[in-house]
């Protein structure tokens, strides 16, 4: 925090600093037991008529009344990271567009409008990576309509907490009423040691996602719009552990390896075969498929309250790089994440 030459906290924020990550202490609300200070990390998204908006990594937005500051400072705009393959937010997320396609996009200016029948946010949403090329009410209006016309509800896909992500738009989405329905978070790493945890023994390959496959995988009664979400991407493989019931295996995976990346995701496990090891032997199996065919760094995304997938790829070697967020717009009911 910002301590004067004389040795007390300075506010040394303005308005000017709008855009910019900062660091403020404020006094904690009255009535509220513990520290009598608290203090708040994130992008300064907007300072108007006294409040300072402040988003934070996660995504979540404080309101701050500037009567209440006691210290404030520009901090790095992101932190340096200390694992994982070197990415930015950009390039990240360009990655994961394709490796997750939609059977349906048009561009607005530099955003992505995105399609695929309801099924999944990701393959169903407004992906916005520069400019939209029109005012933003007017941008979103266009987004609504456009989904409007294929009976969707309008998704837009941010991300918040790494170098040249979108606070700003998060804060100007929430303003405008939409509502945050999901966050998870990104991570990286490296694919050679995962390809090192396990033989990978008894996992089986393949180019496509048969009966079996998707007899385990969550999502039931994949509709053929889903099979061709699901088999999109540069270099897409799918790994299944038969299991003992021919109904259904003991365990599954899917990689698609674009250029350097490789991408992990629907790494699904029997339940009443886990703790055996075969979510590892399935990753290691695709991770040395991924090494093959060039990829030097990996990426998955993970839910922030799965404990249990969270400390699997700790595990791993890989650490968060950004989380991301699913707005809907006001009066539109969700769907399948």
């Amino acid at each position: 925090m910002e301590i004067s030459a004389a040795g007390r906290l300075e506010v040394r924020i303005t308005t000017a600093d709008v855009g910019k990550r900062v660091s403020v202490r404020r006094l904690s609300e009255p009535g509220v037991a513990g520290e009598k200070f608290t203090d708040t990390v994130g992008v300064l998204t907007s300072w108007d008529d006294g409040v300072l908006l402040i988003t934070r990594k996660s995504g979540e937005s404080v309101r701050i009344p500037e009567s209440t500051l006691v210290a404030g400072k520009v901090v790095p705009s992101a932190p340096a990271r200390r694992r994982g393959p070197a990415a930015s937010y950009e390039e990240l997320a360009r990655v994961a567009a394709r490796a997750w396609r939609p059977v349906e996009s048009e561009r607005l200016g530099e955003w992505e409008l995105r399609a695929a029948a309801g099924f999944t946010r990701r393959a169903n949403s407004a992906l916005p990576l520069g400019d939209p090329g029109l005012p933003l009410d007017e941008a979103l209006t266009a987004v609504r309509r456009w989904y409007a016309e294929r009976g969707l509800p309008a998704y837009v896909q941010t991300a918040t907490g790494a170098e040249g992500t979108q606070e700003s738009l998060c804060a100007e989405l929430e303003r405008r009423g939409w509502v945050r329905e999901v966050t998870a978070e990104v991570w990286t790493g490296g694919p050679a040691p995962v390809a090192d945890l396990s033989e990978g023994a008894g996992v089986v390959l393949s180019r496509e996602a048969d009966e079996a496959w998707l007899a385990r995988y969550q999502r039931k009664g994949v509709s053929e719009v889903a099979l061709r979400v699901l088999a999109g991407g540069p270099s897409v493989w799918f790994a299944t552990v038969p299991g003992a019931d021919a109904a259904a295996p003991a365990a599954i995976g899917r990689c698609v390896v674009d250029g350097r990346w490789a991408s992990f995701a629907a790494v699904e496990v029997d339940p009443a075969q886990r703790r055996r090891g075969l979510a590892t032997a399935v990753m290691a199996a695709l991770a040395r498929r991924a090494l093959d065919e060039g990829a030097s760094a990996a990426w998955l995304q993970v839910e922030t309250d799965n404990a249990g997938a969270r400390a699997l790829y700790a595990g791993m070697g890989f650490a968060a790089h950004h989380a991301y967020h699913h707005y809907r717009e006001p009066t539109s009911a969700g769907t399948d994440r």
